[in-house]
């Protein structure tokens, strides 16, 4: 019969933890619930100066799930199989205090039956298990064993007997980053002890390991006096999901008697019914790593080593087995947990798994360039639940992983998951294609134009990117630099401005390149020769209107003082005219009365690209003519169009497949949202749009004499 404590202690946390994990904290069922397994298990007493229940589960759960609006980071839902996994922890914890010898009985009884299940459900016969929170762990407990069984004196001499025969441990190119760094490390070897076997280069897999170079590496350690002590093979790559030929590097490994371990994805497979050989042979290895959390989806339980020693003293000595009660209650977790899904609840979830994609189980689609970042981040949002992630393998560069072993229990994907994202490759893959094939056609582009640079950055999923310069030499670095900056961002906002699909954005969010624009995915019907000229005819004209702006100062300044010139000049001329008793205000009338004066305006016209006054005659013949140039110049491009055809698009190339909600603005919304443009401070004053200023000077003969301080009353308002 069950303790009535145990189940009652049971019953408290699986209630608690459906609280937490609903996200709603209701505090009548926490006070119930979790007060009651506290006491139980805890055994705590909350004093005045402690914090009550209550609080400290609303803290756990404020932990967990933060804010509950951002759906994306709420903890996914554990299922009943990952409460009995989460129960094995505090289990543990209880049974712990129980009498020695209960306690011995209790785990010699938990630790053997979770073995016997593990070594029958992975076929491996005859073996022992050792249970590990980190799952290369297991890894460098078979080195010690290995250091062990070769070295007999290690026990007492230490490392002073391996200066006489130096160790080597051979790994394959394809293992997972940092590993073999890891075993060095933790075993206190030189890197030197570490050899990294390359996978094939002429014949078989790229990513399986080359078993000839290997034997030769061997036989070549051998005559130097080392000693070759352990291989680790791959039954699936980390990146790629391949199985390397454990058949024959069995062979070496009994003719050179070193210690052949095996870890890998593929290894799941062997509680199905029908396994492929090359996978099948890791049973016969010395050792082998199991990782049943993620195949299962069980949170929180431990990675499993299986092996086949026969001295149990070496075993002792190496670690591998504990007379310390928690580490016993390591597989206490595991214990429960394959209890209670069974042999047929294990084996529906590996084979469902299996069943999501074809041989090997674990697979990289790869892609040649960067944009497999930008690809994998769409498809893990686009569909969640097909765990694809994106990784980078020595040979491949960047790619697209999709490995429902290691995924598929905890997320639950099916197969309308694996449908919905074949789907939306298909759809993304041209794009990226496209943009791939107009890559290289962009740069040539820029390169032709001496206003414009190229700017090469991998990491930018889309065609690249350019920088107008300016074309001033007569500038120091800083001015010349900060008119560079102005060009580009206001380069950037004209061409975000336009009806293009294209994407535009001023780059990676840790670029190292600054004052760029870079362009996004293309199409099949891109014009990239229209879109470079476009580029330049923009920029050219920005660079234009701010010479302007920046000369204006020095021209108005200029301006300002020819005008008083002017004026001056026309007012003695005036005098010289009308005489001096024309000035005087009451003989002026009188004789302006009797003999009025013919006075004739003289207007003037203020360039301010020359910086000069102009007679006004011609300004209507020329704002005429600026007005006619203006409407000709306006299309900027003397591209046809047809109804519907948007910029820098050839009509009728690929039409079909490219729209107003294609794929192409699906594909860069995620770097749409993390591309931060700087935008221009309002303040900034624009830059005008015409070229001339018209000031209109009256010069002509009043009837009465202008009052003493009115004379530059123009010049005034000019200023």
């Amino acid at each position: 019969m069950m303790d009535p404590t145990l189940a009652e202690m049971g019953n408290h946390l699986s209630d608690a933890m459906k609280i937490l994990e609903s996200g709603k904290f209701q505090r009548i069922l926490a006070i119930k619930h979790l007060k009651a397994f506290l006491i139980l298990f805890l055994f705590l007493y909350f004093s005045d100066s402690g914090q009550d229940v209550v609080s400290i589960l609303q803290l756990v759960q404020n932990l967990m799930h933060g804010d509950d609006d951002q759906q994306g980071h709420r903890m996914q839902y554990v299922g009943e199989q990952g409460h009995m996994a989460l129960l094995g922890h505090s289990l543990a914890a209880y049974i712990s205090v129980l009498e020695r010898e209960r306690l011995r009985k209790l785990t010699t009884r938990i630790l053997s039956d979770t073995t016997l299940w593990l070594c029958r459900l992975f076929r491996y016969e005859n073996g022992s298990a050792y249970y590990h929170e980190d799952d290369r762990e297991g890894l460098v407990k078979m080195c010690r064993l290995a250091i062990n069984t070769h070295y007999e004196d290690y026990a007492t001499e230490g490392f002073t007997l391996l200066s006489s025969k130096h160790p080597v441990i051979y790994q394959s190119a394809a293992c997972r980053p940092g590993l073999g760094q890891h075993l060095c490390s933790q075993l206190g070897l030189p890197l030197s002890s570490l050899c990294i076997v390359p996978c094939n280069t002429m014949f078989g897999s790229l990513h399986q390991m080359d078993v000839a170079l290997l034997d030769k590496l061997i036989r070549d350690d051998r005559e130097s006096g080392k000693l070759p002590l352990l291989l680790i093979a791959n039954a699936g790559t980390p990146g790629a999901g391949h199985t390397d030929k454990l058949s024959r590097l069995k062979e070496l490994c009994v003719q050179y008697n070193m210690w052949l371990h095996v870890e890998g994805v593929n290894l799941a497979t062997l509680v199905l019914g029908q396994v492929s050989s090359t996978v099948t042979a890791a049973t016969k290895c010395d050792s082998i790593t199991l990782t049943p959390g993620p195949w299962l989806g069980l949170p929180a339980v431990p990675a499993v080593t299986l092996y086949r020693h026969e001295d149990p003293a070496l075993s002792l000595a190496a670690g591998l087995t504990s007379s310390q009660p928690v580490e016993k209650l390591r597989a206490l977790p595991l214990w429960l947990s394959l209890q209670y899904l069974g042999h047929d609840g294990i084996l529906q979830r590996i084979k469902h798994a299996s069943q999501l994609t074809p041989s090997p189980p674990s697979v990289a689609r790869k892609f040649p360039f960067l944009g497999c970042m930008c690809l994998g981040e769409q498809l893990a949002q686009q569909v969640p639940l097909s765990g694809v992630d994106v990784v980078e393998l020595e040979d491949e560069g960047t790619c697209v992983r999709f490995s429902p072993l290691m995924t598929a229990a905890a997320l639950g994907t099916q197969e309308n998951d694996v449908a919905a994202l074949v789907e939306k490759l298909g759809e993304m893959i041209p794009v990226l294609s496209c943009t791939l094939r107009f890559r290289q056609d962009f740069k040539d582009e820029v390169l032709q134009q001496a206003s414009l640079s190229y700017i090469e950055d991998q990491s930018w999923p889309g065609l690249g990117g350019v920088r107008y310069e300016a074309r001033t030499t007569d500038l120091d670095e800083d001015k010349r630099q900060y008119r560079v900056e102005r060009i580009n961002s206001d380069l950037l906002k004209k061409l975000m401005e336009l009806d293009t699909d294209l994407y535009f954005s001023d780059g990676p969010e840790f670029c190292e390149e600054k004052n760029c624009i870079f362009i996004g995915m293309a199409t099949e019907d891109l014009d990239v020769a229209e879109l470079v000229e476009t580029i330049v005819s923009i920029g050219r004209d920005i660079e234009e209107s701010g010479k302007l702006f920046e000369n204006m100062t020095e021209v108005v300044r200029r301006g300002i003082q020819e005008a008083e010139q002017q004026l001056q000049k026309a007012n003695e001329e005036k005098l010289m005219e009308e005489g001096v008793l024309r000035q005087i205000p009451l003989v002026g009338s009188v004789l302006n009365w009797f003999s009025p004066v013919q006075a004739s305006v003289k207007g003037r016209t203020f360039n301010l690209a020359e910086g000069c006054l102009d007679s006004t005659e011609p300004v209507y013949s020329v704002k005429a003519q600026m007005i006619k140039e203006a409407s000709l110049d306006s299309p900027k491009s003397v591209t046809k169009r047809f109804p519907g055809q948007k910029l820098f698009r050839r009509h009728g190339a690929g039409s079909d497949s490219v729209s107003d909600t294609s794929s192409v603005s699906q594909l860069e919304e995620s770097f749409r949202e993390t591309a931060h443009v700087q935008a221009i401070d309002a303040e900034e004053a624009e830059v005008p749009q015409e070229h001339h200023v018209h000031i209109v000077a009256e010069m002509a003969l009043s009837d009465q004499r202008v009052p003493e301080g009115q004379e530059t009353e123009s010049v005034d308002t000019l200023r």
